[in-house]
């Protein structure tokens, strides 16, 4: 019966892991190419704000983190860096400064989603027409799925 018990343990642990091990990789492989050098580079040429994504803000932890350039014109954004690889991330802008979980989730309703991110080693995404970046100071990378703050930057 221990013998049993024990087998039944085993497996279900391998299946975690196995489980939490696909919830990882599966952005990583799915996702489609980054944008270029060229590109972003281009986008930081016509730039009208910048901000920096930092790994060592409050919210962000050794799994959860950005690094880099993030640029923001009236058309795009886009970000010359780094994100820790994950599920479901979406890009807010915000009134104000967010560097953690707690307080994303307490001004998530004043916030605007601009898109989903799914490249991890740079971006580049259409800011729909009905938003004006203008009304905001801070853009901030999200975990949906599992509610988690990524990064933010402050822009202006």
């Amino acid at each position: 019966m221990m013998r049993k018990l024990w087998q039944v343990v085993v497996y279900l642990m391998i299946f975690c892991v196995g489980f939490v091990a696909g919830l990882y990789t599966l952005p990583i492989l799915t996702a489609p190419p980054s944008p270029s050098k060229l590109e972003l580079a281009t986008h930081a040429q016509q730039a009208l704000y910048s901000g920096e994504f930092k790994a060592d803000l409050a919210g962000s932890d050794a799994l959860h983190y950005g690094n880099g350039q993030v640029r923001l014109t009236n058309a795009m954004i886009s970000f010359d860096g780094t994100l820790s690889p994950g599920p479901d991330y979406q890009l807010y802008l915000a009134n104000r400064f967010i560097d953690n979980e707690a307080d994303f989730l307490a001004y998530k309703g004043t916030m605007t989603r601009v898109a989903s991110i799914n490249t991890f080693d740079g971006f580049i995404i259409k800011v729909p027409a009905d938003i004006n970046i203008a009304r905001f100071n801070t853009v901030i990378v999200w975990c949906e799925s599992f509610e988690q703050f990524i990064t933010a930057a402050q822009y202006q």
